[in-house]
């Protein structure tokens, strides 16, 4: 079959060019331009990085429970990040190992969430670090209490009910008053179901989440530009849960911190740490409360 010839140039001067060629040319054309849109693309995102990380440097956090764990990674990350970071924990000696880092952008304090007075001594190192801009919540307690010792439920939510209130509420109103700021909290996973070995736990985990949320429907309906995350991790390989039983699935520290400060830059709502508990708390969500009350845990 004889090929459809096209014809260019002047009349003076005409070549033949068959036209299953003209696709070719098209196509690196194509090529080039998505070449060029790519270039394009990816200096735009190294500026806006650039403009992120010049921020940051301006960026002021407090975390309280910084003393081990991952609140002392998260505390970690942020100071490499260029935060300047206020340090709290009950005990002062534990936080000085962050605070060597960086002497300059590092403040701490002594403050027990238990305590009456931990909400002023929040707005007080908020005032040495000269504002907040954002507040992370990682302090906490749990344990098993299969027998249901009665000191061990009441110092459970003396902690993680009533100083996590006067701490959270705190932040809350220093952000109201500015207009804005960004709170971020570690509940768990706990509290997607009530838990027979740790009753105290999982039910204080559930009010922090539905707190939060709460907090977040208030400033949205106060017109107030306050961001709330709520951080459910899994099992956490932490003093928290050191003991004889060996929990499954175990995360490190390190990488529940860097998920976490992942969350709070893009300010997720919710974050559920990590891909087998997001599985593990919607499979929990769909057993009905008749045979959840039959497990053995």
């Amino acid at each position: 079959m004889q090929k459809k010839m096209v014809q260019f140039g002047c009349p003076c001067r005409r070549r033949r060019v068959p036209t299953s060629h003209l696709p070719r040319v098209r196509v690196r054309t194509r090529d080039l331009l998505n070449r060029t849109n790519l270039f394009f693309t990816v200096t735009k995102v190294q500026e806006t990085q650039k403009q992120k990380d010049m921020t940051r440097k301006d960026k002021k956090a407090i975390v309280v429970g910084a003393s081990s764990g991952i609140g002392k990674e998260v505390a970690r990350l942020l100071i490499a990040d260029g935060w300047h970071v206020g340090i709290a924990a009950r005990r002062l000696e534990p936080l000085t190992e962050l605070k060597v880092t960086a002497p300059d952008r590092v403040e701490v304090a002594a403050i027990d969430v238990t305590q009456p007075d931990a909400g002023e001594r929040l707005l007080q190192l908020a005032d040495r670090l000269e504002g907040m801009d954002l507040y992370f919540h990682s302090s906490g307690i749990g344990k098993q209490n299969r027998t249901l010792e009665t000191e061990i439920e009441l110092r459970t939510i003396e902690t993680n009910a009533v100083g996590f209130t006067r701490m959270i509420d705190t932040a809350y109103r220093y952000f109201a008053e500015r207009g804005k700021g960004h709170i971020a909290a570690i509940t768990s996973i706990a509290g997607t179901k009530g838990l027979g070995p740790a009753p105290a736990y999982s039910a204080t985990k559930a009010l922090q989440a539905n707190y939060l949320q709460a907090l977040e429907q208030q400033a949205r309906q106060n017109g107030l530009d306050i961001h709330i995350t709520d951080i459910r991790p899994g099992f956490v390989d932490t003093a928290l849960l050191s003991g004889t039983f060996r929990y499954p699935m175990m995360l490190r520290p390190e990488s529940v911190a860097r998920d976490i400060v992942s969350s709070i830059y893009r300010q997720r709502h919710v974050r559920v740490i990590d891909l087998r508990y997001r599985i593990l708390t919607f499979l929990w969500r769909l057993v009905p409360n008749w045979l959840w009350r039959r497990l053995r845990l």
